[in-house]
């Protein structure tokens, strides 16, 4: 049976701290955030699973000219999740000018902060942060 989440289900997740992926039946890849289908094989057969938030850098940057709604500077991470998805999102709690290459590699813990709409995008919005455990 196909399953997908709903945007507005996500947020009310992201909300209320919960992380839901969905887990491939087929191939048993965990796709966050949610999508109808599987990244991994393309399977459609998923099912909701629990994710615990936590993970490990593995290349940030320090954006310094943002987008409309959004003040410089400030550091954008790709973590993998323990459960093995990616996720991009903003690491909070380190001034971008401390940034350095021995971020690579640190754990984090997934949280979310909110993000003023642009004209480019449905209103505000919650997204990925993270914090350093």
């Amino acid at each position: 049976m196909a399953y997908s989440i709903p945007y507005t289900k996500y947020q009310k997740n992201l909300k209320e701290g919960r992380f839901i992926g969905l887990k491939c039946s087929k191939c048993g890849a965990i796709n966050f955030p949610p999508m109808g289908i599987c990244r991994e094989c393309s399977g459609s057969e998923l099912e909701e699973t629990s994710l615990n938030g936590e993970g490990t850098i593995r290349t940030f940057t320090v954006i310094r000219v943002a987008p409309e709604g959004r003040k410089p500077p400030y550091i954008i991470v790709m973590v993998e999740l323990d459960e093995g998805p990616y996720v991009i999102g903003n690491l909070q709690g380190l001034d971008p000018d401390n940034a350095g290459m021995d971020l690579i590699g640190k754990k984090v813990r997934m949280g979310t902060v909110q993000v003023q709409g642009d004209v480019y995008s449905l209103g505000e919005a919650l997204v990925p942060a993270f914090s350093l455990i």
